[in-house]
């Protein structure tokens, strides 16, 4: 298949594998909210919550590291009914599962299934222009349609129907996005002239590095994530706040990526770094000293816009550490092996503390990283060529 040569063509790729892709990101945007309505319904403590979490991940991480073996050999619009319809189901299956055990297996496929989705939707965008443009349009869409689904699901969904009610409004949402699967390409838009010719495969050095720091950059602050909704709970943050906060949080995470994708190449300079390590830096003192709901909801506001931020700078890195666009199939499995590390360290730190300033110091230590390796010398990453 050729390249699309007009620019409403590329547009109506980008945005059809943004919402392909947006289905893997539903289980990872909405963990908050699904833990906490677990963690009600169950009576679950913390270090359970993370465990949980921790092996829909695991689940997600499998995924991720099979896609790029078997993807090219399928039929892409296909494969994505098919991982749609999969993750619906899965989802609606949970809202029957009484047996916490019996939840970690359909959470385990539910990550496995919508991985194939974030993999399909990166592998499509790395061939388009514009790498930042690219991939913070993917963010951006991501994230409105999960602002949509948070802005619904606590007053509306969980505060009646609690876990059930969500994990159902979820399959359905998954079920409309799969529709995206008849904007998609049926197959790679061209080949690598090293693949055909049959060069080495392996990566990058380079590309390795940039991975590295984006899984150590993603641990603490996925854990953080994790229990951002518990530690509205804990300010005593009433449940229809705690909903606005994450309807809105996702909005900014949306302008977030799109503020990327509009300066482009722009932002990939040092300072841009340094700017959203700032950004960071004053969320985490926002919620550890928060005593209500406006430094809460500030907090989580302003650690979010960062953190979006954040990675769509450090993906599109990746992306240009390999020309021939295999680094950048690796990203969602460094996003599931982070969310299934984060979750269960941050549980188990904030158990043994009795309290979230564990969590928010993980978080803190993470947020630091890119920028060190990134502007020290006895740490820097080497550049791709």
């Amino acid at each position: 298949m050729s390249t699309p040569t007009t620019q409403r063509s590329l547009v109506t790729l980008m945005l059809a594998a943004s919402l392909a892709s947006t289905i893997g990101g539903l289980p990872f945007n909405t963990l908050p909210v699904l833990l906490g309505s677990l963690a009600d319904s169950f009576s679950l403590p913390p270090a359970d919550v993370g465990l949980l979490g921790s092996i829909c991940f695991a689940g997600y991480l499998l995924g991720t590291l099979g896609a790029p073996i078997w993807m090219n050999r399928l039929n892409w619009r296909w494969l994505t009914a098919l991982s749609a319809a999969a993750t619906a189901i899965c989802f609606a299956l949970s809202a029957q599962v009484q047996a916490l055990q019996l939840m970690y297996v359909v959470w385990a496929a539910i990550g496995f299934f919508a991985s194939t989705m974030t993999c399909l939707g990166m592998r499509v965008l790395v061939e388009l222009p514009h790498k930042e443009r690219a991939f913070g349009v993917r963010q951006g869409v991501e994230l409105s349609v999960t602002a949509a689904a948070l802005f619904a699901l606590p007053p509306l969904v969980i505060a009646q129907f609690h876990y059930p009610g969500a994990a159902l409004a979820l399959a359905a949402l998954v079920a409309l996005l799969g529709l995206s699967a008849w904007g998609l390409p049926s197959g790679p838009l061209h080949t690598s002239p090293d693949e055909s010719a049959g060069h080495s495969r392996r990566l990058p050095p380079a590309s390795w590095a940039a991975l590295a720091v984006f899984w150590l950059f993603l641990v603490g602050n996925i854990g953080l994530w994790a229990f951002l909704e518990r530690i509205g709970v804990a300010l005593k943050v009433g449940a229809g706040e705690i909903g606005l906060v994450f309807a809105v949080l996702k909005l900014l995470g949306s302008v977030a990526a799109f503020f990327v994708a509009a300066l482009g190449a722009r932002l990939a300079a040092g300072h841009a770094w340094l700017l959203t390590l700032a950004g960071l830096l004053g969320g985490l003192a926002l919620l550890a000293t928060a005593q209500g709901f406006v430094p809460y909801a500030a907090g989580a506001w302003l650690w979010e816009f960062a953190f979006t931020c954040g990675c769509v700078l450090q993906t599109a890195h990746i992306a240009r550490t390999d020309a021939n666009g295999r680094a950048v199939v690796l990203v969602p499995a460094a996003f599931a092996l982070a969310s299934m590390v984060g979750p269960g360290l941050a549980g188990k730190l904030m158990g043994a503390a009795g309290g979230t300033s564990q969590v928010l110091l993980l978080a803190l230590a993470s947020s630091c990283i890119p920028v060190l390796v990134r502007w020290l010398p006895p740490l820097r990453q080497p550049q791709a060529t």
